[in-house]
């Protein structure tokens, strides 16, 4: 469906409970101005109702957490009938059935689907918990505690995160408590435009990058390299198809582990089960999250079962690593859902089909603001540019309100903020594709008048 504004954005009733949110949150959480925010009420497929009761397209998956869309019935189904059950047990005391279940899903979807063998989970809560699991891994599997990771990745706000790297905007009110365990390096960009095969002269761009890894990880203490095969929060950037070959490479040569951050990138979103699959690059360790149960908190570290077993010893009743919610009995019943959605191989080509749809329709935008696009599959990134060339972090900022106006929600991503990030649900219709393209090329044109 359309968008259907009824009153003015934000409405009353969002402004008054903006009013009060402000008045016992944290100042550094929910940005607001006289723009912002809404407050949503409902969500059903694509489509979000807010407080005033007026509906928009949902552009962002609500942060890529709903790209089977907003409550889907089998999900809802499973939700609703594990509440009725049970929604709170002891994870790694006393689990559930649920818990089993999902462990043997995700390694039926993972390394038995990869390798015939089987996988070993750590189930969390959050993206950055997962990813905080496999470097906990690491430096039992190693010994080594450094961890590789790429210029303006985006692996979560946890000290454990933000220690291994990530943007300085997130880190650097923080360095005094973070441990020294970083090397950053580049992260490489395909020139070319055929991020599937990228050209000779594209593959060439990586030699340098080869060089300076192999020589950090000769030189330090390195256990793995933690990388996102796309870059998400930092602009969508797809690197050339032989990225992450390089660095499996790299990693089986010098007996580095190589941990792929699939947690925005994987089920589906980039138009293959796991991102990493484009390039037939098997991880040592993936991290999954965000859309796992389709709406409630819960993620995964999952390595193959040797590896996890080298690394972690036995529990003696008290583990070393856990969290209280471990295994939330709702959370799983809803994954096992999610999963058997994701399972479908026609789920994948239908987000590779729309996303180029959309990516086509973004270019008869012909204006000169319009820089590139970027991403795969329903994970596109539209670069905004001023007439001179360069980031253009105001008209990005000035269309996230003008889009909120007219009935969709979308956010921008990038380090300058100039990257409009297009992450919709997966069964966007053309229809709705078209208006809010429209939309946006209108806002262009008058940007640029």
């Amino acid at each position: 469906m359309l968008p259907e504004i009824h009153t003015k954005i934000p409405g009353p009733k969002s402004i008054a409970l903006a009013a009060r949110l402000a008045a016992h949150e944290c100042r550094n959480v929910t940005f607001m101005n006289k723009d912002f925010p809404v407050f949503w009420l409902k969500a059903e497929g694509n489509n979000v109702w807010d407080v005033d009761g007026n509906r928009y397209l949902d552009f962002t998956s609500a942060f890529g957490v709903t790209g089977l869309g907003h409550s889907p019935p089998e999900v809802v189904t499973a939700l609703t009938s594990q509440a009725t059950e049970l929604i709170h047990g002891m994870g790694d005391v006393h689990p559930t059935e649920l818990k089993v279940a999902v462990c043997e899903k995700i390694s039926q979807m993972t390394f038995e689907r990869w390798n015939n063998a089987p996988a070993k989970i750590i189930l969390g809560n959050t993206g950055f918990e997962a990813i905080e699991s496999a470097l906990k891994t690491s430096q039992l599997a190693t010994g080594k505690p450094g961890i590789v990771t790429f210029e303006n990745a985006y692996h979560g706000l946890g000290y454990g995160s933000l220690a291994a790297g990530g943007m300085k905007r997130f880190r650097d009110p923080f360095l005094p408590q973070l441990a020294d365990i970083g090397h950053s390096l580049p992260f490489p960009q395909c020139t070319c435009g055929q991020s599937l095969e990228c050209s000779a002269e594209c593959l060439n761009t990586l030699e340098p990058l080869s060089l300076q890894l192999r020589n950090t990880l000769q030189n330090s203490q390195v256990g793995a390299i933690l990388v996102e095969p796309i870059q998400g929060r930092g602009g969508k950037v797809v690197p050339p198809s032989g990225f992450l070959p390089m660095l499996r490479k790299i990693c089986d040569d010098t007996g580095t582990l190589l941990i792929l951050d699939e947690i925005l990138t994987g089920l589906n979103r980039c138009g293959h089960l796991f991102a990493c699959e484009a390039s037939g690059t098997i991880p040592d360790i993936i991290c999954l999250g965000k859309s796992l149960a389709s709406g409630l908190p819960l993620s995964a570290c999952v390595g193959s079962a040797e590896l996890m077993d080298q690394a972690w010893p036995e529990s003696d009743g008290e583990a070393i690593h856990t969290t209280t919610h471990l295994g939330n009995p709702p959370a799983c019943a809803m994954a096992l859902a999610s999963l058997d959605l994701h399972s479908n191989p026609a789920l994948a080509s239908q987000v590779q089909e729309r996303g180029q749809l959309l990516r086509s329709m973004i270019e008869t935008i012909d204006l000169p603001t319009r820089g590139a696009i970027r991403g795969r599959g329903l994970l596109l990134g539209l670069e905004l540019l001023t007439v001179g060339g360069k980031p253009d972090r105001a008209t990005g900022t000035g269309f996230v309100v003008h889009a909120l106006k007219n009935g969709f929600i979308v956010l921008t991503s990038s380090p300058e903020g100039n990257v409009l990030s297009l992450v919709p649900p997966f069964d966007i219709a053309e229809e709705e594709m078209r208006s809010f393209t429209n939309c946006l090329q209108e806002y262009l044109a008058f940007s640029n008048t």
